[in-house]
């Protein structure tokens, strides 16, 4: 039971296991492991997924937003600061945190304007938060767990990377535009002024911040983006956010997700002694040669985009192409961007009846995103 328990709530990381176990029986076990893992990779996100645990635990995302959404008036302004915040968050505290964080966020602010319009808006709203998360996260290395660990293969600085993906995340910022405006019309007139202020009484009280801590984490955050723009050695910055954790903040260290670290470990296993079949990496490299993008798109819908990386990476040397892929195949089906199925359980919690209906809104809005992007690839590349 408890096994079975473990596979439902870690899925990708019981399949990474269960591949890299069975590559071994090709490739036995050898001193050539060592070198599979990517440990530049491993040891940045570990690093910055613990300063954004820290920094959720302080309260600094709900705060940010509650500060914003208390200059907001009008519906189109919510709505679109709303979704905004998941979009231009995820930039900088990935899609899974801006995820976590701004979508409960949403239902406290959606009760505060009555049962009527938190039914109306609940839905679409969390839906265009999800594929905001994803596309806004594109933009930069730090945004997604692809990114980083295709970003230190690719071997581009900060500013070719932002060069390559900045034209994606510039008309998905118009589509996410274009959307919130049909949204707002269709919706109705807007709530009442102040009622959109999120409500006392539904928001829960958030704990005092640690102002030594914020600090804390702040310049361990500088540190992290000095490793991933390779100012800084990325040991210097491991050791820098680890110690200081654990000296100072040590219950934020149960909050990372260790399950990301293992997945990634075992992919590298599996992807390294896929390596060393000479069959099928013959016919991989034969089938991405020209197709990353298509083959890359594709393949995130089956086993999501992190999985997509770390597999397709190591039979093709045109990173760029699997960099745009991995983040267009993030939309699509719910398991093509693992940080959409946050999202989603969120929904379920919170609203167990309509969790088919917020499915299907779901499936829509991204393969309609998706085709249209995928129609842009095709036109600017």
């Amino acid at each position: 039971m408890k096994l079975k328990r473990f596979i439902q709530q870690e899925t990708v990381l019981s399949v990474a296991a269960v591949l890299a176990a069975a590559s071994a029986f090709a490739v036995p076990p050898d001193a050539g492991y060592l070198a599979y893992l990517d440990l530049r990779t491993l040891a940045t996100l570990f690093a910055l997924m613990t300063v954004m645990a820290g920094l959720r635990r302080q309260g600094v995302f709900d705060r940010l937003g509650r500060a914003l959404l208390a200059r907001t008036q009008g519906l189109l302004p919510l709505v679109g600061l709303l979704v905004g915040l998941c979009f231009f968050g995820s930039m900088f505290i990935t899609n899974d945190v801006a995820l976590l964080t701004f979508v409960p966020f949403t239902f406290s602010v959606l009760r505060g304007l009555g049962a009527q319009t938190a039914a109306r808006l609940t839905l679409p709203i969390v839906c265009m938060q999800t594929v905001a998360a994803n596309l806004g996260s594109m933009l930069t290395p730090v945004g997604n767990p692809q990114n980083l660990y295709l970003y230190g293969l690719s071997g581009l600085g900060l500013p070719g990377f932002l060069a390559l993906m900045l034209p994606y995340t510039a008309v998905s910022l118009l589509l996410l535009a274009v959307w919130t405006v049909a949204l707002c019309r269709r919706t109705g007139p807007a709530p009442a002024a102040g009622e959109n202020a999120p409500a006392a009484p539904a928001a829960p009280a958030l704990p005092a911040p640690n102002t030594r801590l914020l600090w804390m984490y702040a310049a361990l955050f500088v540190l992290c983006l000095l490793a991933v723009a390779r100012v800084l050695p990325y040991p210097a910055a491991f050791a820098a956010v680890l110690a200081a954790v654990l000296l100072a903040d040590r219950p934020a260290l149960r909050l990372v997700d260790y399950s990301l670290l293992l997945t990634f470990a075992a992919f590298f296993v599996f992807i390294g002694n896929l390596g060393r079949v000479p069959a099928f990496s013959a016919w991989l490299q034969a089938l991405l040669a020209g197709r990353e993008v298509p083959v890359a798109v594709l393949a995130s819908q089956v086993i999501s985009n992190v999985p997509a990386a770390l597999l397709l990476s190591g039979f093709t040397g045109n990173v760029q192409a699997l960099i745009v892929g991995t983040n267009l195949g993030g939309l699509g089906t719910l398991i093509a961007s693992m940080a959409s199925l946050i999202s989603y359980r969120q929904i379920a919690r919170e609203t167990p009846q309509r969790k088919g209906e917020y499915f299907l809104l779901f499936t829509v809005a991204n393969v309609v995103f998706l085709a249209l992007l995928l129609a842009f690839w095709a036109v600017w590349a």
